[in-house]
């Protein structure tokens, strides 16, 4: 997710800026930029600098080191890269031809191919591959300068609203209009705040909370006018508002958790969006999967016999989901591997084998180890990573990034959501490509896909009291087992992980089929199994299995449909999700696991936020 700033008053813009952007850094970003009126008040010679990078925003600011400390108005943006890949030109601001006018924004305009191609014709010229350059020059359109009295900046930016379909919150500034900044919103959130030295737009509330904890949380349809003197805010007619102010009681601690209670349940509540920003462009309007970052052409794909996913710890299970994925849509022998042993077992590695190295940080040492190992036999490599710009990301061929931001807990949930949901994007272009899946298919699928984010939000809103009621049967308990079939299984070896992980009870996996040979021994009465039991072609037999181990006494908690209740027979507590395609059922059904692991660390009087101690041993310095 991108993020916004922009600040308008008496004090230096380059600072609270700057302040701003690494506030917004937790969102994740390839690359970062600012926008400044330079200047006094009243000259007609004022102009509008643009400073942008790739990377972090400390080389942003290095840049920025002794410049521009008279400047009292600007916007600032950190970006993730949808539309063209992370470059200077790509990054925000994006500026009109007389580059009078520079924008940030967040979102993606759907029909930008169309009002480019439009804009092109009228003389418009563009200098960046990005969706959000066409809002410069939309608003270059409206706010014509051989006007005596021009519009005011708000109301072109009003009218160029109105060419846009898609999402945005933008903010934009124009060197004709010192010390303005316009700014709409529609699906992309804005927030607005008067301090007492100036009026701050951004599109979370942690990057303004030094400045006031009175906030205006933007509407879809409204818009504001920011000056050093105050906000108006007005609706898409023009017609002035007055919006409700919420007043925010938040530490900065709390802030950076986004009210919620620790930082593994705001992870896990972050989920949905990390599915749809995962989604965004990756769809072309021909139906076909479009992937920036690629690296690999499809006649390089097609020839493609042979997949190696490799990856540690929670990104090894979302290698298990992908192998089901792959092998069914695709029709390719995959293998999933702990990289920590494929590199020491002689793999057959040939130029016809894909490696997919699964890495949150893009730095787990035993994956480089690997990934480095297999292009040296003629692999080809790609990359699934949270980090833009990580080692995994730089040695691989193409890279899709999981865009699930910086995670702080300790267990890793969004992050795994993320990686399932590329990973599927992976196995859907491999299907397509291998002439296995049509692109209607495609196309069905990719929605389908992006369903899951409601999904996900219906569980974390109605499930609470189930998952609690569940936690209570674990809390005392010494052991505890997860069982499923199919997709079912590897969901189940993620939820004993987690469970493992943060409440230091012992836990493990098997499928169920599995139990009666040899872990069935362990159930006595009260022990708990776990059960991702939802409605697939294996579900039958996941019932009987769990019928086994009802007769001798386990207490059954089971991940189930929605409007299952025959379950109910067999269970003694029951957590649902929505009905969905087996294919898809790994990312609805896992939501259930992350949260019965962290109530259960909670129950257990654990803390669910610890550090992750052993960072510097599974990651390269």
């Amino acid at each position: 997710m991108c993020g916004i700033i922009g600040y308008t008053g008496a004090e230096a813009a380059v600072d609270v800026l700057v302040t701003g952007l690494k506030r917004l850094e937790y969102r994740g970003y390839d690359s970062a930029g600012v926008a400044l009126e330079l200047g006094s008040t009243g000259e007609s010679s004022r102009t509008i600098d643009v400073v942008r990078c790739v990377g972090k925003v400390a080389g942003l600011e290095d840049e920025l080191a002794a410049r521009h400390a008279a400047a009292t108005c600007g916007i600032g943006h950190t970006r993730w890269a949808t539309h063209g890949r992370p470059s200077v030109e790509n990054a925000h601001p994006h500026v009109s031809c007389d580059g009078k006018i520079a924008v940030v924004h967040n979102g993606i305009i759907e029909n930008f191919a169309e009002l480019r191609e439009e804009l092109t014709a009228k003389g418009h010229h563009f200098r960046s591959e990005t969706d959000t350059e066409v809002f410069a020059h939309l608003i270059e359109e409206a706010y014509p300068h051989h006007l005596s009295e021009p519009r005011p900046l708000v109301a072109a930016v009003r009218e160029a609203c109105t060419y846009v379909v898609g999402a945005y919150g933008l903010a934009a500034v124009c060197a004709d209009e010192p010390g303005v900044i316009a700014v709409a919103r529609k699906d992309s959130p804005i927030v607005i705040g008067r301090g007492e030295r100036g009026s701050h737009v951004a599109s979370d509330v942690i990057a303004l909370i030094d400045a006031t904890r009175d906030v205006v949380v933007l509407e879809d349809g409204q818009f504001a006018c920011l000056t050093p003197e105050g906000v108006e805010f007005t609706d898409d007619c023009g017609h002035v508002i007055e919006p409700e102010v919420t007043h925010i009681d938040w530490d900065i601690d709390m802030a950076e958790k986004g009210g919620y209670p620790d930082f593994m349940m705001k992870e896990i509540c972050e989920q949905p969006r990390v599915v749809r920003d995962t989604l965004v462009g990756r769809l072309a309007p021909t139906g076909e999967l479009d992937i920036d970052e690629l690296g690999l052409t499809y006649e390089q794909l097609d020839v493609i016999d042979r997949v190696y996913v490799i990856a540690c710890g929670t990104s090894f299970h979302a290698g298990l989901i992908a192998k089901n994925l792959i092998e069914g849509w695709a029709r390719i022998p995959c293998e999933v591997e702990a990289a920590s042993e494929f590199r020491y077992r002689n793999p057959i590695i040939t130029p016809s084998t894909l490696v997919v190295a699964v890495s949150q940080s893009g730095e787990t040492a035993d994956t480089l180890a690997a990934i480095r190992d297999a292009r040296i036999k003629g692999a080809k490599v790609f990359g699934i990573t949270n980090v833009v710009g990580s080692p995994v990301a730089r040695e691989s061929d193409g890279v899709i990034y999981t865009k699930a931001n910086k995670e702080i807990a300790v267990a890793s949930t969004k992050s795994f959501i993320g990686q399932v949901v590329s990973l599927t994007l992976l196995a859907l272009l491999l299907g397509q490509v291998k002439g296995k899946l049509t692109t209607a298919q495609v196309r069905m699928l990719f929605h389908e896909l992006g369903d899951t984010a409601e999904q996900i939000q219906w569980v974390l809103d109605t499930q609470k009291e189930a998952v609690h009621e569940a936690a209570l049967a674990c809390k005392d308990a010494r052991s505890a087992l997860f069982v499923g079939r199919g997709m079912g299984a590897a969901i189940s070896n993620e939820g004993a992980l987690k469970l493992k992980e943060i409440s230091y009870l012992h836990a493990e996996a098997y499928a169920a089929g599995e139990m009666k040979h040899g872990p069935i021994a362990l159930i006595d009465p009260g022990f708990p199994v776990i059960a991702v039991a939802t409605k697939s072609p294996t579900y039958d037999k996941t019932v009987s299995n769990l019928k086994e181990c009802e007769a001798r006494g386990a207490r059954i908690i089971a991940v189930a449909t929605v409007g299952d209740e025959d379950i109910r027979k067999v269970a003694d507590h029951v957590i649902y999700v929505p009905a969905v395609r087996d294919a898809l059922s790994p990312i609805t059904a896992t939501v259930p696991l992350q949260l019965l692991a962290r109530e259960v660390a909670i129950l257990r009087g654990c803390d669910v936020d610890q550090p992750r101690n052993l960072a510097k041993s599974v990651t390269v310095e």
